[in-house]
């Protein structure tokens, strides 16, 4: 067996989604099962760099699972010619610079989402890539949940026949912090600090509905914050600039029509906190997280509408459960494997800093469509 050892710089690994998804459920959990199996023989092994502002943090981080490599010196790290790679999940407004400056010193990209803070500064990071010949990546976790990958093999399928519409329900209370600690950070609050959940859903929904259902074509969008003050993590109440609910209605090329609601002011009566339902000529169904529920023209009642009389039956129990028929490996995890291979094998990878900038595009026209009052066309983005 031939072990190959990949070097991850990983920036903003202290943050709760760096931490939780991509370094520990995603890199340790590749090193935990003995590397990445690249066939004949050949196995990958990642090491990740730990990268941030606060060295205690990441001392103890390091310490925590083991790792020797940790700095608060990004220039230092880009420097290092034995990183192969550049992750980053720090927030949003440290992004584009941290990123020019992994491109300039030639390594391959990685990140999270938004790229960027508009369409602007993600289509020059998606051109320098190029220029750089480098290869580059955006998570776009959503669509290798357990859920919508059983969504998709109905639609690969032909399940649906003709797609009508998808409506999704995606949220859940955030304490404001004052009586109840948020489960949110404060900055996801203050418009000046890259917060808001049109900077932050819509790219998640740009490109779930361009994988599984079409292009987005058109959007229109009401945007709201509806509760103004909350509470810092010491305590202080503060202005919430951003906006924490959308409520948006888009047009996919092919005909179909997509509603989805985002906010983080609703409480939860669903199954799952994102949940996506899909209208056909043929059968419908209801997608969340980890399950997908069926209801085929075949089997589909013949509901009466009359408010005189209780309803005698559960609709939730006219659908049936979709089989797992696969084990699903985390949703980030399988991404970066994905990723990995793409680094050095060479294989195709499509999830890149252009897929990346569709989502800021279709962010900031929405935010737009809400401040003008009116559907706004999304054009296809070029470099």
């Amino acid at each position: 067996m031939t072990r190959r050892t990949v070097r991850i710089a990983m920036n903003g690994v202290t943050g709760r989604m760096g931490y939780r998804q991509h370094l520990v459920r995603s890199i340790l959990a590749i090193r935990e099962q003995g590397g990445l199996d690249l066939g004949d023989g050949d196995v990958l092994w990642p090491e990740p760099v730990l990268v941030g502002r606060r060295t205690h943090a990441l001392e103890e981080l390091a310490a925590q699972h083991g790792l020797t490599e940790w700095s608060t010196d990004l220039d230092a790290v880009l420097a290092d010619d034995t990183i192969d790679i550049y992750f980053d999940a720090q927030v949003t407004s440290a992004r584009v610079d941290a990123i020019k400056k992994a491109i300039a010193a030639g390594k391959h990209i990685y990140t999270e989402k938004p790229t960027a803070t508009d369409v602007e500064g993600a289509l020059e990071l998606a051109r320098l890539a190029r220029e750089a010949g480098i290869k580059h990546g955006v998570v776009q976790d959503k669509i290798f949940l357990p859920g919508l990958l059983k969504l998709k093999r109905l639609i690969d399928g032909g399940f649906f026949g003709e797609i009508l519409s998808v409506r999704g329900e995606f949220g859940y209370w955030v304490f404001e912090g004052d009586w109840q600690e948020a489960q949110r950070p404060s900055w996801n609050y203050r418009a000046e600090d890259g917060g808001g959940i049109v900077v932050d859903m819509f790219p998640h929904w740009e490109y779930v509905l361009h994988e599984l259902f079409g292009r987005v074509s058109t959007v229109q969008a009401h945007v709201q914050t509806h509760i103004p003050q909350r509470w810092d993590e010491q305590g202080k109440p503060y202005a919430a600039t951003a906006d924490d609910s959308a409520y948006g209605i888009f047009q996919l090329e092919g005909g179909a029509v997509a509603q989805i609601n985002s906010s983080w002011t609703v409480r939860v009566n669903r199954d799952e906190l994102v949940e996506f339902q899909v209208d056909g000529t043929h059968g419908s169904a209801v997608a969340g997280l980890r399950n997908c529920r069926v209801q085929h023209r075949s089997a589909t009642p013949k509901p009466v509408w009359n408010p005189d009389l209780p309803v005698t039956e559960s609709f939730r129990d006219q659908w049936q459960e979709v089989p797992d028929n696969a084990v699903f490996d985390n949703g980030f995890k399988a991404q970066w494997e994905l990723f990995l291979r793409h680094i050095v094998l060479d294989e195709p990878y499509t999830w890149d800093l252009m897929a990346g900038a569709r989502g800021v595009q279709l962010a900031e026209l929405g935010l737009k469509s809400h401040a003008e009052g009116r559907r706004l066309d999304v054009p296809e983005l070029s470099l």
